[in-house]
């Protein structure tokens, strides 16, 4: 059952992969950059200030806390999983579309840049309760195009795409619950 995972991974990232052209290029290598996405991280604290006036530090050690927790563990099941990222699977060389000699770490399972993106997208959410339309929109078109980067610059499979987007969302909607009860219980609104 594991090789017939394997086998559909690889041959469908090796079809998203080869989606490539001139245009996308420098757009993809952009969006995995993550200084690219600053005026984005702006507005997302700006939008939980608002929501967080008088306790934002706590939304700030939240982050902090989230982001942490997300990479150690993704990195945790990197070392212990070892699987190897598509550049350096050596059955597929020549066969991957990459951008700068950009090849990534030697192993891959699971994506950092993937659960990141969606801890933060899923932590905004979750803290503003999905009440601003163009914040759902934005959070989850943002951590789709970082996640989906990885793959057209062939650092990553569409499994370690899944898996990252998986645990970042369950991590980022975690920590703010937590957040958010720790917070009500230990320092309610002052009206």
């Amino acid at each position: 059952m594991l090789d017939v995972f394997r086998t559909f991974d690889e041959n469908l990232f090796l079809f998203l992969n080869a989606q490539h052209n001139t245009f996308l290029d420098p757009l993809m290598w952009l969006f995995s950059n993550k200084l690219f996405w600053g005026p984005f991280y702006v507005w997302v604290l700006w939008l939980l200030y608002k929501r967080y006036p008088n306790q934002y530090w706590t939304v700030l050690v939240a982050i902090l806390v989230m982001i942490f927790a997300s990479d150690q563990i993704c990195n945790l099941f990197k070392e212990n999983i070892m699987r190897l990222r598509p550049t350096h699977e050596p059955h597929l060389e020549g066969l991957i579309h990459t951008l700068n000699g950009y090849k990534g770490g030697t192993y891959g399972f699971y994506s950092a840049h993937a659960s990141n993106s969606f801890a933060l997208a899923f932590f905004a959410l979750s803290a503003t309760m999905w009440k601003n339309k163009f914040l759902v929109l934005a959070t989850l078109l943002y951590a789709s195009l970082t996640a989906y980067s990885r793959i057209y610059l062939g650092v990553h499979y569409p499994g370690d795409i899944l898996a990252g987007a998986l645990m970042g969302a369950i991590i980022g909607t975690g920590v703010a619950y937590v957040h958010n009860k720790l917070r009500s219980r230990y320092l309610p609104e002052q009206t």
